[in-house]
């Protein structure tokens, strides 16, 4: 593969070319059926190795179309190779791919990472020399496309001598020319010399030929004739030329349209700009007559702004003693409702019964404590004769048993 540098600006397009012949010669080895049929896989595209479509929902699904097709041309050449999983790893199966490809004796002078992407130049042109190989171990050969032979109607008017003749130079020369194209180069040299030999044998006719053939009978032959002379070409849609005269036809009629336009725009652009030029010097009258109403209107706003901060200044003051006013009232409304409660509590007997009632049961609790203080004298009473009597009680003991003990 050639350098960057030395490639010319037709090598972008290459790749598609490359691409094209590879579909071809895959057909030719039947890849229908021993891969996509076997493998369930739609049929390539023209340009399916070439870049990377966008409405692809597997990105690995071209390396791995990729990868199952070169396994493929590798076997037809003879050399055992396992067809790849999707699923195995890309770097390994190119690894592989490439070294069966030097072993066939292919040239490969590229890192192994351009073909992980499976797609671009370097995938198209390992798939070429692969199908190279394959088709060279098949014994398969090229050979020159047979054309088929147009048989001349009885009908049809017989040439005259000299056309014949020039007819059988013309088709010696193109003879020799196909013989010479098959060589190595083109000798124009020699082609020189036999135009000219050509010429001097006498195919140009030495007098001006006349035919002697009824006008009334070519007349009749033509008018015969001239409804089998006619071609009628079916109109398609998707035609370019169809589409090209169309575009023709569009950009006349905008063209027309525009020419239109313009005239009327332009028009239009005049009487805008004449509206302009009135309602600017109409403005410019109304200033000058209504200068000195502006001038009064000015100085009424002027005094509106002071009347109105006078205003604000004001109504702040009377806000302020209305918060005062308001205050006030409330105060003055909490001393009436204090007055109004001393004055009915003097007046009321209400409080002195509850005094009286309150006393009374003052005294009952007295009583009740005075009781509960004697119970309480009482048992505490109780409480230290007990004690003195226990105390009593151990002395006599310890007075009986000291004498005994003396006696022992």
């Amino acid at each position: 593969m050639a350098e960057e540098d030395e490639r010319g600006p037709g090598a972008v397009y290459q790749m598609f070319v490359v691409m094209e012949d590879l579909l071809d010669k895959l057909k030719v080895l039947d890849y229908e059926q021993h891969v996509l049929d076997k493998h369930n896989i739609k049929p390539l595209s023209r340009h399916y190795f070439v870049s990377s479509p966008h409405v692809l929902s597997n990105p690995g699904e071209q390396f791995y179309l990729f990868s199952v097709i070169a396994a493929w041309l590798i076997s037809l050449c003879g050399q055992p190779f396992d067809t790849p999983q999707e699923y195995d790893d890309p770097n390994a199966t190119v690894s592989n791919i490439l070294s069966e490809l030097r072993a066939l004796g292919g040239q490969v002078d590229f890192p192994p990472a351009k073909l992980k992407s499976g797609c671009g130049e370097h995938v198209c042109y390992v798939l070429d020399q692969l199908v190279e190989k394959a088709l060279k171990s098949k014994g398969f050969s090229w050979n020159r496309p047979q054309y088929p032979s147009v048989e001349v109607e009885d009908e049809c008017v017989q040439e005259d001598d000299a056309e014949l003749t020039l007819s059988k130079v013309e088709e010696e020369m193109t003879q020799e020319d196909e013989d010479y194209e098959d060589e190595e180069g083109l000798d124009l040299d020699a082609l020189k010399t036999r135009t000219n030999q050509s010429e001097l044998a006498g195919s140009r006719p030495a007098e001006v030929l006349e035919s002697d053939v009824d006008a009334t009978e070519w007349n009749l032959e033509v008018e015969r004739v001239l409804p089998q002379l006619k071609v009628t070409i079916r109109t398609d849609n998707k035609d370019w030329r169809i589409h090209l005269d169309q575009m023709h036809q569009h950009q006349d009629g905008i063209n027309t349209s525009l020419q239109e336009a313009k005239g009327c725009l332009f028009k239009l652009k005049e009487d805008i700009t004449k509206t302009l030029e009135k309602v600017g010097s109409r403005e410019k009258y109304l200033n000058t007559q209504l200068e000195h109403l502006i001038s009064e209107y000015r100085q009424a706003q002027t005094q509106l702004n002071k009347v109105k901060e006078l205003y604000k200044q004001a109504s702040g003051g009377v806000t302020e003693r209305t918060r005062i006013l308001a205050e006030i009232s409330e105060e003055l409304e909490k001393v009436k409702q204090e007055m109004e409660e001393k004055g009915s509590s003097m007046s009321d007997g209400a409080p002195v019964v509850k005094i009286r009632q309150s006393l009374t049961k003052l005294k009952q609790e007295i009583e009740q404590m005075d009781v509960r203080m004697g119970v309480v004298e009482h048992t505490l009473l109780q409480a230290k004769l007990r004690e003195k009597n226990n105390m009593t009680r151990e002395m006599h003991a310890t007075h009986l048993l000291e004498p005994s003990t003396q006696n022992f």
